[in-house]
């Protein structure tokens, strides 16, 4: 009986070590994940201050909007002659 005992707490530590390792890993990448977007943050509001690169980013943004819209579009008209 206690040699069950005794290999249910091994195995119960060694899914806690695995656990914990994994965890470890995650929590890495979610730290490199908000280190990276925070720079990009930084970089992005220094570029705003350049009125060209301002203009350059503001139209990207646009495009990618209007194309998001002509997507949507497109769905909207699938869908109506879907119901002709």
């Amino acid at each position: 009986m206690s040699n069950k005992v005794t290999e249910f707490f091994k195995n119960a530590f060694e899914d806690m070590k695995e656990s914990t390792k994994a965890q470890h890993e995650v929590d890495k990448a979610n730290f490199a994940a908000a280190k990276a977007e925070s720079k990009a943050q930084w970089e992005e509001a220094k570029a705003m201050s350049k009125p060209s690169k301002r203009k350059e980013m503001m139209q990207a943004k646009r495009d990618e909007q209007i194309a998001k819209a002509n997507e949507r579009i497109e769905e909207a008209n699938k869908r109506i002659d879907a119901t002709k």
